[in-house]
């Protein structure tokens, strides 16, 4: 029997509630990422400068082939940033966890943690998928090290992947976690929640 593909749901923690992503959204992730070149370096496309900008780049999630969720700072009821199931794939038990971005003065908090256990609870336990994996720019450091901290396997890289709106190549490393990885995985991300 297949997995069973996601749809839009929410999903509540401690710390954050990712909700389904809309334009009503678009004010608070502007507040909190808009106009910030680190945030938005390995995203793909230029920093948006405008609200303006930050919606047609919200657009083409909402149009596109994700499952979107804004990540809304629980303290404060405000959207930071955003996340998304993509490459999904029920009858082969898997889907991607993507273009995630929170703002700047989020990063290496509970936020990226506590979401991505959200997101893998959701899709191991409630959707019965088998494998989740992860993409990301072999220069993007950061990222990769925060899909590591998940638990997560490095998995190889594929080389001149994609064309960077700068026009130079990007090789994407590529991550994954597997089904009975999952357990271990889930028991030291609460750890980390709970340790604060």
């Amino acid at each position: 029997m297949p997995a069973k593909t996601p749809a839009p749901v929410t999903l509540t923690g401690r710390h954050v509630r990712l909700e389904p992503l809309t334009r009503d959204h678009l004010p608070d992730l502007f507040a909190a990422g808009g106009n910030d070149d680190a945030v938005w370096q390995w995203q793909g496309g230029p920093t948006p400068r405008t609200e303006t900008e930050l919606g047609e780049k919200l657009d083409t999630v909402l149009t596109g082939d994700y499952v979107a969720f804004a990540v809304v700072l629980l303290e404060t009821g405000r959207a930071i940033g955003w996340t998304t199931y993509l490459d999904i794939s029920p009858v082969d038990e898997r889907l991607e966890i993507g273009w995630t971005w929170y703002g700047s003065a989020y990063w290496r908090s509970a936020v990226n943690t506590e979401s991505k256990l959200l997101l893998l609870t959701h899709a191991f336990e409630d959707l019965g998928m088998g494998r989740v994996q992860w993409k990301t720019d072999h220069m993007n450091q950061r990222s990769q090290n925060a899909i590591a901290r998940l638990g997560a396997s490095r998995e190889g890289v594929l080389r001149r992947h994609r064309l960077r709106p700068d026009g130079t190549w990007r090789d994407s490393v590529y991550f994954s976690m597997l089904k009975d990885e999952w357990p271990a995985a889930k028991e030291r991300l609460t750890e980390r929640l709970a340790r604060g």
